[in-house]
């Protein structure tokens, strides 16, 4: 566990970590589209309406019709490699091969993991009309995408969480087990390996926190991250709190909301004290109350992920991350 200090503020981005604030104001921002995406039951959660809500909240000149389009040719183009009288397995497969195998199908340019932007701090590519343009993605656009077609080819998938990532889980009916489908790759792994590789504790898989395959409205709250990092990026703090708010009803273990929401307390702290008083002795006694409440709030939700197994990132982590990417670009050459 960190200093106080330290642990006012994590940003969230799957990797990217952001540690300098300035103090803004801001109106809260419509997310009545967000929202009403949460209130969907089960059985009516689009993940690809959900995504582009989101897309569209963060760029409001998001091509909603043409990613729409989109989306049709390759699902289109995935029911081409499907054979015929397919088992759920077999469909699995053709989507594999459409998105990650160089061919006709995909006019021998495979969607592949994005190693310029290794942490990813360019925003707009976790958006699903950035990932289609370039088919370079992450593990947020690429493991979305990957539900969304498989939604589409009515595959009993869920989307679940790892430190740091998201991964799709497909149920295997023939061997009664989740198969984890590491979209940022196209192929798959073993929990084992997630575990090896992120750092999961047993605690974190005891309580769900990570690996669990998530429900159709929980799996809302996992796109909905990219908004809170949205919010976050514009020192927003109100808006971030309303997104991971919607996250955190829909799923309360949701641990990306709520570091969100520990890091919305902080942002409050920043934008209704520390901006006007730099020096904590001089908040007027009558603030007293409110101030300490959004410290005690800030500790709170950092102690609450902590409970079920998060734990923060390490700077060795990140580096051994980045060394990671390196030999990968000598591999390819790049």
């Amino acid at each position: 566990m960190g200093s106080r200090a330290s642990r006012r503020w994590i940003v969230w981005a799957w990797g990217a970590w952001l540690l300098v604030l300035a103090p803004f104001a801001w109106a809260t921002p419509d997310i009545s589209s967000l929202h009403a995406q949460f209130q969907l039951p089960d059985d009516r959660v689009d993940y690809a309406d959900a995504k582009l809500v989101v897309d569209r909240i963060i760029d409001p000149s998001t091509d909603i019709a043409g990613v729409r389009r989109q989306l049709n040719q390759w699902e289109h183009a995935v029911r081409g490699n499907v054979p015929a009288n397919p088992t759920a397995r077999q469909v699995l497969d053709a989507l594999l091969k459409t998105l990650y195998v160089s061919g006709e199908w995909n006019q021998a340019k495979p969607f592949t993991y994005d190693l310029s932007d290794p942490l990813g701090k360019n925003q707009k590519n976790k958006q699903l009309a950035t990932y289609l343009a370039t088919r370079k993605g992450n593990c947020v656009s690429m493991p979305i995408l990957f539900a969304i077609l498989s939604q589409r080819l009515g595959l009993p998938i869920a989307l679940a969480t790892a430190p740091n990532h998201v991964l799709v889980k497909f149920a295997d009916d023939t061997q009664q087990v989740w198969l984890n489908v590491e979209a940022t790759a196209g192929g798959f792994k073993y929990d084992s390996n997630y575990q090896r590789e992120t750092g999961i504790s047993e605690a974190a898989l005891d309580s769900g926190l990570y690996l669990r395959p998530l429900l159709p409205h929980e799996g809302v709250g996992v796109i909905a991250s990219s908004l809170m990092e949205h919010y976050g990026a514009k020192k927003d703090g109100d808006a971030v709190m309303a997104v991971a708010d919607l996250a955190l009803a829909a799923n309360s273990k949701d641990s990306v909301a709520m570091i969100w929401k520990a890091n919305a307390y902080y942002l409050q702290t920043q934008q209704r004290f520390t901006s006007r008083y730099p020096n904590a002795a001089d908040v007027p006694p009558a603030l007293h109350d409110e101030y300490r409440r959004l410290t005690r709030e800030n500790l709170t939700w950092y102690a609450k992920a902590e409970q079920l197994g998060w734990v923060q990132r390490t700077p060795e982590q990140d580096a051994s991350y980045l060394q990671s990417i390196q030999r990968e670009k000598a591999r390819r050459g790049q």
